[in-house]
């Protein structure tokens, strides 16, 4: 009887090389990748989905694309076993996925789960005891494998079963990837990317920004997160947020972005950035706005200059005096 894997895959090269070492031993592979606001790969042609989704392709096995949802900004915003450097909850991530995983192990009929998962490579998610841990709290003790480091471990279910021949799987460990890179020649993996995706919640320039939307939203949307990834940001109000693109592509994409009831500015006398207006905007916030916008325009400072604003298919210009200074605006800078 042949047997089924469920395979976490990003498209990196270790959650790439986890398959490969299963299909090379007849076991059969179903991926399951996982999308996030949080995820630093972005364009239309990039990124962690479409990497996967190519790999999937080409080692031929299906594969199922998961929005980590909106009970995962629960997890980012209370986690369990805390924080890394940035806002980024690593152990708790790695268990919700997982116990994700396991729901849909059931559901489509595989035997166990594999990971990409290398002992010691990253400090705080993949040290022995954390691993363990993650395992326990995940609900898969003895069906989760994680082929790299097989050796390093007490065998699964599936090695002592005989489902899978422990003899030949990897014994990896640490922070250098030249073991895998070795591997990844042996299997004939050559187009693979970057070893390891981004999360922006590892970076601590965002953490600010995160912490921000959390402050003054009881229950955040996906897209709170999403906007973070474009343009400026600063806090007008409680319920009251601008954004400023830095440039026109990310002007373009705010436009794209724009809910209905939310308010996009521009400087009416000249060329400058487009703003959108999150929440609240009343002709005080938009004042704020205003000013903000001048600050990235050509816009003689402590003139009075005329801007327009827009809202569901309504425009009307307002006049704004350029009157805020660096000070000023770092005032309001999330």
């Amino acid at each position: 009887m042949q047997r089924k894997a469920l395979a976490l895959l990003s498209g990196g090269l270790d959650s790439t090389l986890a398959v490969k070492v299963m299909l090379e031993q007849g076991i059969q592979v179903e991926a399951l990748n996982f999308t996030s606001p949080f995820c630093t790969c972005t364009g239309k042609n990039a990124g962690c989905k479409s990497e996967a989704v190519r790999v999937a392709q080409e080692l031929d096995i299906p594969i199922k694309v998961m929005n980590k949802g909106l009970d995962y900004l629960e997890v980012v915003r209370k986690p369990k076993h805390g924080y890394g450097k940035g806002m980024n909850p690593c152990i708790d991530c790695r268990i919700f996925l997982l116990r994700k995983a396991k729901e849909y192990m059931a559901e489509c009929g595989a035997d166990f789960v594999i990971t990409g998962e290398v002992l010691g490579q990253r400090p705080m998610s993949q040290r022995r005891n954390t691993l363990n841990l993650i395992e326990r709290e995940s609900g898969l003790e003895g069906l989760l494998l994680r082929p790299l480091s097989a050796g390093h471990f007490a065998p699964t279910i599936p090695e002592q079963e005989g489902w899978v021949d422990r003899s030949r799987l990897p014994a990896i460990q640490g922070r250098s990837r030249k073991e895998q890179m070795k591997l990844a020649e042996e299997l004939d993996i050559t187009n693979y990317p970057c070893p390891a995706g981004g999360c922006l919640l590892t970076e601590v320039s965002f953490v600010s920004k995160i912490r921000d939307v959390f402050d003054h939203c009881e229950q955040p949307a996906i897209r709170d997160f999403q906007l973070l990834k474009v343009g400026r940001h600063f806090r007008v109000g409680a319920d009251t947020k601008v954004i400023i693109g830095r440039n026109e592509a990310e002007n373009e994409s705010l436009e794209k972005m724009v809910n209905s009831g939310e308010v996009c500015i521009r400087w009416f006398d000249g060329s400058g950035p487009m703003g959108i207006v999150t929440g609240e905007s009343d002709d005080t916030l938009l004042q704020k706005a205003g000013k903000i916008l001048l600050r990235y325009t050509k816009a003689i400072p402590g003139t009075e200059c005329s801007l327009k604003v827009a809202c569901e298919g309504g425009e009307r210009i307002i006049p704004v005096i350029n009157d805020f200074d660096d000070a000023r605006l770092e005032e309001f800078r999330v």
